[in-house]
């Protein structure tokens, strides 16, 4: 199918797929997510957190800081589709959780994605680290129940991986199949497995938490990291010396469990193990600035900083109260939850040849953005079956002016698959609790609230007061503009699209009322 995508595009008129010639200065696109970093947890952010980013606060102050950014949910694998496909994740089959290590691909081989787009505008193209997204492994007998994360399955690593990211618009690829904490815990680099296990590996450590599972012997849990950094650092230098512009979507492990800072940061926060690895990863960003400095291609290339949802309970919220600091900052929840804490994330963007002074960017953006905003930098028409819920914030970066940006409205999508849609400053919540794993969640918990939760975000941003019974028009026009997201399969204007998998929104009572 993926080929025959291919040889349709060739077939189209050139102004409908964007093949006019490459400009010579088109710009480099490095993009760093984080995985379950908080917005509090960046200086440049929030003045009173007590992890002092100054990498981070270097991009902040040479560039932009979106204050109203958010992942497309509050989890991984399903943030990581969106940023992709530009594509809400829920309209995949994965309505709700994540994928595991032994998952099959979640994107299917017919749809465009961010790399196919560049590689057709003429950039070489790469992804590094974490990839969360699923593949097909050469299982050497059949599998059930392969999403569970708690189970293994015999493979056959000397065969190629298929149907990964050297098959979804990267050219060169190398990194892991899952979170940190979920096996098989070996490097794969262009489709082939770096080392085979030579050993099964688990650590039950709260913070150092990973299950258990067969372990390359090249797979050093603690050095991950510093590895994939080294792998970051090594594509940009020998890229560079090409001549040929390039995209690397570096994909951190951290500071998502396991944490596991090295020697060199432990205690250096003066917080706990959690904000020790923040700093690591703040420091990561520091390596690849240098990178690109030292080659001589900071000014021109377009280095975005984002997470993939808000912070994770592992860091220890208690632990991390007690010295005053709060990776949610001012918002309520973390990830997981529907509530602004779950996908409100940090959003930075640098490009000196472009960006020549500091600004704050107010206007409401998502992670799906990610394809129309290249798109619209390169040239490329988007066809009618791809980037179905992504806005080009180009306009943003070019000149400022938030008039120009025409996102009309955001999903929001938690864990639990409930749904959420913002407006302007409202927001609409379509369950009676987090949806998530902050309070309240359990049925004693929700026992007795409203069914839905409406807030008015520029004057309630902690979401602490329910107002749904007070606003019943903003209510119904909030429902019924989710519907026709859903019903439409987009929300950016164009041909409607078929969602994937079993319709299981029209199992909520919501849609029906």
């Amino acid at each position: 199918m993926r080929a025959l995508f291919l040889i349709v595009l060739v077939g189209i008129p050139l102004h409908l797929t964007g093949q006019s010639s490459n400009l010579p200065n088109n710009p480099n696109i490095v993009y760093i997510l984080a995985d379950d970093l908080g917005i509090g947890d960046i200086t440049g952010y929030n003045p009173d957190s007590k992890i002092n980013t100054k990498n981070l606060d270097r991009l902040i102050n040479h560039g932009l800081k979106f204050t109203d950014a958010h992942t497309s949910s509050a989890v991984c694998t399903p943030t990581r589709y969106g940023i992709i496909t530009g594509r809400y994740n829920w309209r995949s089959t994965l309505k709700s959780g994540v994928l595991g290590g032994y998952s099959k691909p979640l994107i299917g081989s017919g749809r465009l994605t961010v790399g196919d787009l560049l590689q057709e505008k003429g950039y070489h193209t790469a992804f590094v680290g974490k990839w969360h997204l699923g593949w097909d492994w050469a299982f050497k007998e059949n599998t059930s129940d392969i999403d569970n994360l708690g189970n293994n399955f015999d493979i056959d690593y000397s065969k190629p991986i298929t149907n990964g990211p050297k098959d979804l618009g990267f050219s060169y690829s190398y990194g892991f199949s899952g979170s940190l904490d979920m096996p098989p815990y070996v490097y794969v680099e262009d489709n082939k497995v770096t080392a085979s296990p030579d050993r099964v590996t688990v650590n039950v450590d709260d913070k150092g938490f990973w299950r258990q599972g067969p372990t390359g012997s090249d797979f050093d849990h603690v050095q991950v990291l510093p590895h994939l950094t080294d792998k970051a650092v090594e594509y940009i230098h020998r890229q560079s010396d090409t001549g040929k512009p390039f995209f690397m979507y570096f994909a951190l492990p951290a500071p998502h469990t396991p944490i596991l800072p090295t020697t060199e940061f432990m205690g250096k926060s003066n917080t706990n193990m959690y904000g020790d690895f923040m700093l690591q990863v703040d420091d990561v960003v520091g390596q690849i600035i240098q990178a690109l400095e030292d080659k001589g291609q900071l000014e021109n290339t377009i280095l975005i900083f984002v997470s993939d949802n808000g912070c994770s309970p592992k860091a220890s919220f208690p632990e991390l109260e007690k010295v005053n600091h709060n990776p949610s900052f001012i918002y309520r929840g973390h990830k997981a939850d529907i509530y602004e804490g779950g996908h409100r994330v940090p959003f930075i963007v640098h490009w000196p040849e472009k960006i020549q002074q500091a600004r704050t960017v107010s206007s409401t953006i998502c992670t799906t953005d990610l394809m129309a905003t290249l798109a619209d930098l390169v040239s490329f028409e988007l066809p009618a079956q791809a980037g179905e819920d992504s806005f080009s914030f180009l306009p943003l970066l070019l000149n400022g002016n938030e008039t120009t940006f025409l996102r009309e409205a955001t999903v929001h999508h938690s864990i639990d698959g409930s749904f959420a849609i913002r407006k302007e400053e409202w927001k609409l919540i379509l369950c009676p609790g987090s949806g998530g794993w902050s309070f309240p969640r359990t049925p004693e918990e929700l026992k007795g609230l409203p069914p839905m939760q409406l807030f008015n975000l520029d004057k309630d941003p902690a979401e602490t007061q329910n107002i749904i019974e007070s606003h019943p028009d903003k209510v119904h026009e909030l429902k019924s503009l989710l519907t026709e997201y859903i019903k439409n399969g987009r929300s950016t204007p164009g041909i409607p699209q078929k969602n994937d998998g079993p319709e299981t929104w029209k199992q909520l009572y919501w849609m029906y009322e």
